[in-house]
């Protein structure tokens, strides 16, 4: 750990605001992973028409918490329900501070009695681990760091096989019929002579795996699925493409943490380190404010109200409890006017002024914690906080957060893309003007097989 604290460099910076503005680092990397293998609008139509196989092995902090009060610290700090939470399955972990605001979420799976992984970015892996060393459990975790920030070998690899053909994919690289393993439960396959850890999971709405085992397998795990999957159109998915998966099925993967502020939370802020994500990520995006408690995001904001389970106690309960029945935005899709965005584009064909902020294809993020403000009659409503294009859709689209009587499908609204004052000092950010760009409120997933498979079944 450095020596110097978040709550340091934000006493420096003298503001959290100005800490993350003038961040120099940019959109959350996917490390190691091939850039394309084929072509990014392909490997798009991948996950939609045929299989795709998305390489997870570096871009995540795994964190393994093991003893006799593991699964304690998980209840004592997540939202969700563990009533029920057994070996072989999996859950979405999400974490909040006293105040109701979401400092992170991941996947928790429960790997073996007292035994569990949670996977994702790191601020709900940094939350955990700080409890499990502070809060007297008996428990203790072990960390496994994403690829950006580990000079060594990681413990697992990590693939996801998705797409209309990948239960024929998995068929034949296991050589037998698929288990029936019920959604986001677990069971062990043979691949490659190698026993694999399998999550049933989809993860753009279509029929999926999550595999994942020792490091050493994953090189012969990967041939393996490939050359099964060549007779079904199986294409990898590289890391310029990977990133604009949860567009489709509506998965917000950066909320800002609600760590920033606050007596409460001056401690964790002291043992996070100066070098932490927390400390170094950027903030970006034509919505601002002095005030960093504006841009946290509560569990009903990001769309995980059904999560929220107040059948255990847990960080953050009692001003949840309030929250759940004044729910003031709605998680929405964003669905950007084409005419405008060739607007944006026509400005690089001009010379002389300032050009609109570079809209980059597929993944338009260009700070890792993007905030855009959305206006109605000229008054914000909404934030915007992850954008890119769909090649299934044939759409420019954004994942937000809109007042709810503003929430509505079909409800035409304005974002404001770029940022203020000809962009901050991020090296992503070139100058430029900021542009108003028309969009349109639709459903959330925005890609209807997904929000058919994520239906709760009655």
């Amino acid at each position: 750990m450095s020596s110097q604290s978040l709550e340091d460099v934000i006493r420096t910076a003298g503001n959290p605001v100005d800490l993350l503005r003038n961040s120099q680092i940019g959109p959350y990397a996917f490390p190691v992973v091939q850039h394309e293998f084929t072509n990014w609008r392909d490997e798009q139509r991948s996950w939609r028409e045929t299989c795709a196989l998305f390489d997870q092995s570096h871009h995540m902090t795994d964190l393994y918490v093991e003893g006799p009060d593991a699964l304690r610290v998980f209840s004592d700090l997540g939202v969700n329900t563990y009533k029920n939470f057994k070996v072989n399955q999996a859950k979405q972990f999400v974490a909040c501070n006293p105040d109701g605001y979401v400092i992170g979420d991941a996947i928790l799976f429960y790997l073996d009695d007292n035994k569990f992984n949670l996977v994702g970015r790191p601020p709900a892996a940094n939350w955990v681990h700080y409890h499990v060393e502070t809060g007297g459990y008996k428990a203790k975790a072990e960390r496994d760091e994403r690829s950006a920030v580990n000079q060594g070998r990681r413990k697992v690899f990590r693939y996801q096989v998705q797409g209309p053909n990948a239960l024929k994919v998995m068929e034949k690289v296991i050589g037998k019929p698929t288990p029936d393993i019920r959604f986001f439960n677990m069971e062990t396959l043979k691949i490659a002579g190698h026993d694999v850890r399998a999550l049933r999971h989809g993860m753009v709405g279509q029929p999926g795996w999550e595999l994942f085992g020792p490091w050493e397998h994953g090189g012969a795990v990967r041939d393996a699925i490939i050359t099964a999957g060549q007779e079904f159109g199986i294409r990898q998915v590289g890391a310029r493409t990977y990133p604009t998966s949860c567009l489709e099925s509506g998965w917000i993967p950066s909320p800002l943490p609600a760590v920033y502020v606050g007596d409460e939370m001056k401690k964790y802020r002291q043992w996070l380190s100066a070098k932490s994500y927390e400390a170094m990520a950027s903030l970006g995006g034509s919505f601002y404010s002095n005030d960093i408690a504006d841009y946290y995001l509560t569990p009903y904001d990001l769309g995980y109200g059904p999560f929220v389970k107040f059948d255990h106690d847990f960080v953050g309960r009692t001003a949840l409890e309030k929250m759940a029945n004044n729910q003031k935005r709605k998680k929405v899709t964003l669905v950007w006017n084409g005419e405008d965005i060739s607007r944006v584009f026509n400005t690089l064909f001009h010379v002389g002024g300032d050009i609109a902020k570079y809209i980059d294809l597929p993944l338009a993020n260009y700070s890792t914690l993007p905030y855009d403000k959305v206006l109605k009659g000229g008054k914000t409503i909404g934030l915007s906080t992850y954008t890119g294009y769909t090649y299934n859709e044939r759409a420019m689209i954004s994942l937000a957060m809109v007042d709810v009587e503003h929430s509505d499908p079909g409800v035409e609204v304005t974002l404001v893309w770029g940022e203020q004052g000809r962009g901050s000092p991020k090296p992503t950010v070139e100058r430029h003007q900021q542009a108003e760009i028309r969009a349109t409120v639709a459903s959330v997933p925005y890609a209807e097989v997904a929000r058919l498979a994520y239906r709760p079944k009655n």
